[in-house]
């Protein structure tokens, strides 16, 4: 052995006992937090704790929803929530009632707060609340001024409900004072329009809000809602839109029962859902029942029905009217013939799919995405370039710019696809700028191709990006998952002067995809506009018609104090012309169309503060349009009170933010994490397998302590190895 081996020796062997030290003490941290956050991050808010009823969390079967109390190891049961939808179909128009169902199973009086989504274009009118027999009819007022009038009934012990309106997609159902044993039924009813495309409509309907990435820096002061993330200087609502989510393990929650009256007005060839079994009863006048097979389902995935006319029979233009109020309303539809006469030399094309890999997208979406991309590869021609963007905490692109469609750029991107993986949060913003980077070429129409499940809670700084950065590109959205955020995936369509695709499973890749790629590949129409003659000019909306691609029809509204006998629409497909006249004469009239207008000029007013936000102006209008029509919009709401006080004064108040079920094929662990409220046996095995570690680690070191002697020089058994 070399000189001072020895003393070498015993400072090596110190060095690794330091490390060793250093790493127990990490441990010890890490199970502390772990205890902490078993203790605190159940995401449930409670009021006026600190009775003694309750139950053990032994007393109750896997499943239960409990609020723990103040006193340790004891739970009282959370509300449970029932909904029945019920959907009437008749042409083109939905009118929907969805029925949710508060049960207080507790000894204790109780507040509930659920979070839920509606079709982005839904236009929620009507609020009752049934308690027993009687029944409360909700009034339309502004936002903070219909919350103080629950507030102060929640305080004086009356039952009342609230429903504000979170994003055009996502609204707040509040329930104050369900007594003891009690059901309160809240009723909401809203219309919409339907979905029509290539032939062929689609009516969805949104079961579950979605986990959001929420971005940005906490805000200090008190969150306002009862959902999982902080309130953020940039989602500074981020509490409001993040209901708590149930760990799958526990089992499914809130079932949903749901039946759809079709009246379509045509035979259909057609008619199937993709995403649920149905049971479907032919009815007389060529209306059908549908209802779900299974009875009821967990409310964790969106419903979809998909119906298409028999040949020839589809309808390419229909025009509907209602009178209210002395005004005119108008809805009308037309759809452009299929164009093949129309070919024009084929434009070559730069595309850039853009996929989003972040930790949301684990799973069957993920899969999804890249059966798309890779789709999407094969049907490029010699003459495109393209280009791939990944982002899920970071943005990275396949190559520096678009690249020509060879056979080794081709080979090269399949082999990037076949290895993405889906982790790490949703910063999509970055990966906007990346893709809209305003470079367009002559002769070259710059397409992208965004997949996501729009897990997002900063959609409008989005959307501004989008509307910044456009340039002359077109940008197509692609919802992948069972429950994409599709107001966020259609505003960005929109905004991005493309369409939106929704793809709920890997069995829908190859139809979806083939369907995006006809739109691509032919010319849309452009600069179309609508004469009216010599009629004075109605309010439409929209005000500005955007490109229609293959298979799309155009939707109008109107409001005007007479209608001419005919309209011409005209645009024009690449370099050729395009004209058709519409008769307005002996229109159908049909109610529902000034709720129609009214929904569609609120939309449009809240697009003008993308780029004028906050503005005063445009508040009032919306709020004066919403109370007219009786809708409940970003500033207004829908209240209803029962003046009777029922919660008696010496009886405290708990307040439940009301779970919801993670999205079919979503994994737990890679959005949240380890799971959050574990019970008392599961924290326990975890805690015991880290002291056993632990128990390792410091038999090691008493090893380490005998195994080096006084003098420096280690003896047989020690830690031998430098």
């Amino acid at each position: 052995m070399p000189p001072n081996a020895d003393s070498r020796q015993a400072v090596c062997a110190m060095d690794k006992g330091r490390r060793i030290i250093s790493l127990w003490f990490v441990l010890l941290l890490l199970a502390a937090a772990l205890s902490c956050s078993f203790v605190f991050t159940t995401p449930v808010r409670a009021q006026g704790l600190g009775s003694e009823k309750g139950l053990r969390a032994s007393d109750v079967g896997e499943g239960s929803l409990l609020l723990r109390t103040q006193q340790t190891d004891l739970f009282i049961p959370a509300p449970v929530l029932k909904t029945n939808v019920e959907l009437k179909v008749t042409g083109f128009i939905v009118r929907a009632t969805v029925r949710q169902r508060f049960q207080n199973q507790s000894p204790e009086w109780a507040e509930g707060i659920y979070v839920f989504p509606l079709p982005e274009e839904a236009a929620v009118d009507h609020l009752r609340m049934r308690i027993g027999e009687r029944m409360v009819e909700g009034i339309i007022k502004e936002r903070a001024e219909a919350k103080k009038a629950y507030e102060a009934a929640k305080a004086e012990g009356m039952r009342a409900s609230l429903v504000e309106q979170e994003r055009p997609n996502i609204f707040t159902t509040s329930v104050a004072n369900i007594g003891p044993g009690e059901e309160i039924v809240v009723e909401i009813e809203y219309q919409q329009t339907l979905a029509y495309d290539q032939g062929q409509f689609r009516l969805r309907f949104p079961m579950v809000v979605g986990p959001r990435y929420i971005p940005g820096s906490p805000i200090e002061e008190h969150s306002k809602g009862y959902g999982w993330a902080k309130d953020t200087d940039q989602v500074p609502d981020a509490s409001r839109i993040t209901p708590p989510v149930e760990y799958p393990g526990k089992g499914p929650i809130n079932p949903v029962t749901l039946k759809v009256d079709l009246a379509p007005g045509f035979p259909l060839a057609k008619l199937e859902s993709a995403y649920h079994k149905i049971k479907v009863t032919p009815e007389h006048n060529g209306r059908y029942s549908v209802a779900l097979e299974e009875g009821t389902v967990p409310a964790n995935r969106d419903f979809e029905l998909m119906w298409q006319p028999e040949a020839g029979k589809a309808p390419t233009a229909a025009v509907f009217t209602e009178q209210k109020d002395g005004e005119l309303f108008a809805l009308f539809m037309v759809l452009p013939p299929a164009l093949s006469v129309l070919e024009q030399h084929r434009v070559p094309r730069e595309t850039v799919f853009v996929i989003d890999t972040s930790g949301s997208m684990h799973g069957a979406s993920i899969e999804q995405a890249k059966a798309a991309v890779r789709l999407a590869l094969s049907r490029l021609r010699p003459e495109d370039s393209f280009n791939i963007i990944q982002f899920n905490s970071v943005t990275h692109a396949l190559f520096s710019h678009a690249v020509p469609v060879t056979r080794e750029n081709f080979e090269k991107a399949v082999r990037y696809v076949d290895h993405l993986t889906a982790q790490g949060g949703t910063e999509m913003l970055p990966a906007l700028h990346l893709a809209l980077n305003g470079v367009e070429k002559a002769g070259r129409l710059r397409q992208i191709i965004f997949l996501t499940d729009g897990a997002v809670g900063n959609e409008d700084q989005l959307f501004a990006t989008i509307r910044q950065r456009l340039g002359d590109s077109r940008l197509f959205t692609i919802g992948i998952g069972s429950a994409p955020h599709s107001h966020f995936m259609r505003k960005a369509a929109e905004f991005g002067r493309g369409s939106f695709t929704y793809i709920g499973s890997t069995t829908e890749v190859q139809e979806k995809m083939d369907v995006l790629f006809r739109k691509l590949e032919h010319p849309a129409l452009t600069d179309a506009k609508l004469d009216f003659g010599s009629a004075s000019e109605p309010e439409m909306l929209p005000s500005r018609i955007p490109d229609l691609y293959l298979g799309e029809p155009l939707l109008v509204a109107l409001k005007a104090s007479a209608l001419p006998n005919q309209v011409v629409f005209e645009g024009r497909f690449g370099q050729t012309p395009w004209r058709q006249a519409l008769s307005l004469r002996d229109p159908e009239n049909r109610e529902g169309m000034a709720i129609y207008w009214a929904r569609q000029k609120i939309s449009s007013l809240i697009d003008k503060q993308q780029s004028a936000p906050e503005d005063e102006a445009i508040r009032q209008a919306v709020i004066q349009v919403a109370i007219k029509h009786h809708l409940v919009s970003r500033y207004t709401s829908l209240v209803a009170v029962d003046l009777t006080p029922a919660r008696p004064a010496d009886k405290n108040l708990q307040s439940h933010g009301m779970k919801t079920n993670l999205p079919e094929g979503w994994d737990y662990t890679a959005v949240f994490g380890l799971p959050q409220g574990a019970t008392p046996a599961q924290l326990q095995i975890l805690l015991g397998l880290l002291t056993l570690l632990l128990a390792g680690l410091i038999y090691r070191l008493r090893g380490f302590g005998r195994g080096v002697q006084q003098d420096g020089a280690p003896s047989r058994g020690g830690w031998q190895r430098t």
